[in-house]
């Protein structure tokens, strides 16, 4: 192990990289809210805001245009919630610099994968998510992002945040 690597991952045990995967939803916002009254005293703490959009299949829409038009506009409504989340952090007292923002336009079959490739690509402590509020039936036909993460997160710990 030379030095720099030494020097990297002293750093990272010194301090805390906490990835929150958020959408547009009121269990996100509440997750960066919990986040933002948890964490804001410690100033070792860095948090990473993810979304991930998934590239949407060109059979869905009748032109590429019409994609393109349909990508463009989620991109943008969820730049405008990833800003929103993070004045919440910065309100709270968390210096700018430890904040990142990511959105991420990728194909992927699992939101919770993606998220999870996301987390070992970050090397992030905690991966913190809102819970969707499915039913038990609809959970067990279409799959819970929630659920998929709890389950297969290595090398990690998880909150759900209700």
């Amino acid at each position: 192990m030379n030095e720099q690597t030494f020097t990297d991952l002293a750093r990272r045990d010194a301090e805390r990289h906490l990835l929150a995967a958020v959408d547009e939803s009121d269990n996100s916002r509440r997750a960066v809210m919990y986040l933002a009254d948890f964490f804001s005293g410690n100033r070792d703490v860095f948090i990473t805001l993810l979304s991930i959009i998934p590239q949407p299949s060109e059979d869905y829409f009748e032109s590429e245009e019409e994609r393109f038009r349909w990508l463009e506009e989620k991109k943008r409504l969820m730049e405008q919630k990833l800003a929103e989340y993070r004045e919440i952090l910065l309100d709270a007292g968390f210096d700018e610099s430890r904040i990142n923002v990511r959105l991420s336009v990728r194909h992927c079959t699992s939101i919770g994968d993606a998220i999870l490739e996301e987390q070992e690509k970050l090397r992030c402590c905690i991966v913190v998510v809102g819970r969707r509020g499915i039913s038990h039936s609809e959970e067990f036909v279409f799959g819970s992002t929630s659920s998929r993460i709890l389950h297969h997160a290595k090398n990690c710990a998880v909150m759900v945040v209700e």
